[in-house]
């Protein structure tokens, strides 16, 4: 019987030390600091910051990459985020290689192109968008949102201003360039982005037009936009006040000055003095 009660309490001894360093290393924990940094901006599409990284390839994969996924954001409403990444990564591995596959899924985890979707979203809102529409077009500084509306607009676009065009905008490819321009606003892979890219590739094709694409999302996610590769410091200074004994400062400082002045003498002379 005294066996098992030693075996008890020892067992109660080590339950009760492995609590409290439960207990303090959860107290511990609780003091952690976790930072996020969170851009201006709201969350951009993962397939439109694909885009822009395959574009930074080729202008001529750009188009083909967008070919292939003209309505490709319905699957955003059925399928799971991560599905639907990995429907984006295998669309865009028809167009690169597995180095480059990986070199995009590390962009994707440090959201490197989506200030260039910004970039275009914000081109956009200096238009400014007609009201209520999900995709537009401008045609020579005329804007509308309805595609029976671009052939009255064409006939007279050369007589009007000639829109200026950013070294990141994407030009459909053509032999032509002095042409009437429509620049077209839509977020890739919606059906309003496929209604207007059918006719507008068509009439680029006939070599009818200059047709540049330019990122718009009518509704931005409500998300934040979280960066990461930044690193935040906490520096934390203590304020508290410290009382201190005048008497031992004081001693400690004559204390010092002769330590000094002994130093100071070399073989009988004081080399202090002779400074001073």
């Amino acid at each position: 019987m005294a066996k098992a009660a030693g075996v008890v309490r020892l067992l109660l001894g080590f339950t009760a030390l492995w609590l409290s360093l439960l207990g303090a290393r959860t107290a511990a924990a609780s003091k952690a600091v976790t930072a996020h940094l969170a851009a201006k901006w709201p969350e951009t599409p993962l397939l439109l910051e694909a885009s822009e990284f395959i574009a930074e390839e080729s202008n001529e994969k750009f188009w083909q990459f967008l070919e292939t996924v003209q309505e490709l954001a319905i699957y955003k409403q059925t399928e799971s985020d991560y599905s639907y990444n990995n429907l984006i990564l295998k669309k865009a591995g028809q167009f690169l290689d597995n180095l480059h596959i990986n070199l995009l899924k590390f962009a994707f985890s440090i959201r490197a192109y989506s200030p260039t979707v910004q970039m275009f979203q914000q081109i956009a809102a200096d238009e400014p968008p007609p009201d209520g529409c999900v995709a537009f077009v401008v045609i020579h500084k005329k804007h509308t949102c309805k595609i029976n509306e671009i052939k009255k607009l064409l006939k007279k676009a050369t007589s009007r201003p000639r829109p200026y065009l950013f070294k990141g905008d994407h030009k459909f490819p053509t032999d032509k360039e002095n042409l009437p321009v429509i620049i077209l606003y839509a977020e890739m892979g919606t059906r309003a982005f496929r209604k207007f890219h059918t006719v507008l590739s068509e009439k680029a094709q006939n070599g009818e037009i200059l047709y540049v694409l330019r990122h718009y999302i009518q509704k931005p996610s409500s998300q934040k936009m979280y960066l990461s590769g930044y690193g935040v410091e906490l520096a934390i200074k203590s304020t508290e006040y410290k009382a201190l004994d005048d008497t031992q400062v004081k001693t400690v400082t004559n204390t010092t000055a002769e330590d000094v002045t002994e130093t100071n003498e070399v073989q009988g002379f004081l080399f202090g003095k002779l400074k001073s």
